[in-house]
């Protein structure tokens, strides 16, 4: 969609409609400020016309004074933002293709301001934008989420609410003041409270402090130990095949089929199959794994590698 926009106005997206991106220094965002501020305030007449214009005809000059006159409406939004984390020309620039969002959806037959319209796509913009760039980890997936995360504070100030590790009650009063479950104000305050850390950070604010990623222990296990764990279980396993070989079939299939398979063979079902009693079967199949154990066991100079466990 972006793209599309850009290429629909040009003049527009390189020109001060972008300005706002990547000025993160105070002195270019007064300057800008400063220059939008010089773009007239269109009355209703006017921002019909060039609203009609671009529509029916697409004029890019009408387009251009219709959004430029709006540019100030994305600064204020902006502003309402700026306790989120992000720098303010980041805000201006979402809001700003918010605004260009806005033009190509708009209809000036509906009867109502472009402003009015225009509000809910800059604001849109920006509140992904702030979702986006809050945590490595995705935030506010619903529409209640959204809601909770952006409305928290102004409820807690309603509701007299001044902690910040909530109770159960004081969860239960903000999701019934924002009309959303219980669950998402939990998840919210509790995301909002913990910011993602750097494990480059210091531990401490001594300057030869260690960061946190030094601090950590290792729980990786050691490469020797780890090859000659694998070594192990596959000596295991080419004694079991060898010695599973060397049994009587039904005796190997009776064995396979109640401790090698998952699910386990019924006694009734082997019974079945093979035209023996259960007892029978149980019986074959306790002479089997005795076999079995005793020829790996033969093979290994550990034996607690074999049959601690059932198989």
């Amino acid at each position: 969609m972006k793209k599309q926009i850009k290429t629909t106005l040009p003049s527009i997206s390189s020109g001060a409609l972008t300005q706002g991106y990547n000025n993160s220094d105070d002195i270019a965002l007064t300057k800008y400020i400063t220059e939008i501020q010089k773009f007239p305030v269109l009355s209703a007449e006017q921002e019909y016309e060039y609203a009609t214009n671009w529509v029916k005809n697409h004029d890019n000059i009408a387009a251009e004074k219709l959004v430029a006159s709006h540019l100030r409406l994305v600064v204020s939004v902006a502003y309402d933002f700026k306790n989120y984390g992000l720098p303010v020309s980041d805000l201006i620039a979402s809001g700003n293709m918010g605004l260009m969002q806005a033009l190509q959806k708009f209809d000036p037959e509906r009867g109502f301001r472009f402003s009015t319209y225009a509000m809910f796509w800059i604001k849109a913009e920006i509140y992904e934008t702030i979702l986006s760039n809050w945590s490595i980890v995705k935030l506010g997936t619903s529409a209640n989420q959204k809601r909770v995360f952006f409305n928290l504070s102004r409820a807690k100030r309603a509701l007299g609410i001044m902690d910040n590790n909530l109770s159960d009650t004081q969860t239960k009063q903000i999701a019934e003041y924002l009309d959303v479950p219980e669950s998402d104000v939990e998840h919210i305050s509790t995301r909002m409270s913990a910011r993602d850390v750097s494990l480059n950070a210091p531990m401490n604010t001594d300057s030869d402090s260690k960061d946190i990623l030094s601090n950590m222990a290792d729980t990786r296990i050691n490469i020797e130990e780890n090859i000659e764990q694998l070594e192990f279980k596959r000596r295991g396993y080419e004694s079991l095949r060898k010695h599973l070989s060397e049994l009587p079939e039904r005796d190997r299939e009776i064995l396979k089929a109640r401790r090698l398979s998952d699910p386990a063979s019924t006694l009734e079902t082997l019974s079945q199959k093979y035209g023996i009693s259960r007892e029978r079967v149980r019986q074959i199949e306790e002479r089997a794994f005795n076999k079995l154990k005793s020829a790996m066991l033969a093979d290994s100079n550990q034996p607690k590698l074999i049959m601690d466990k059932k198989l």
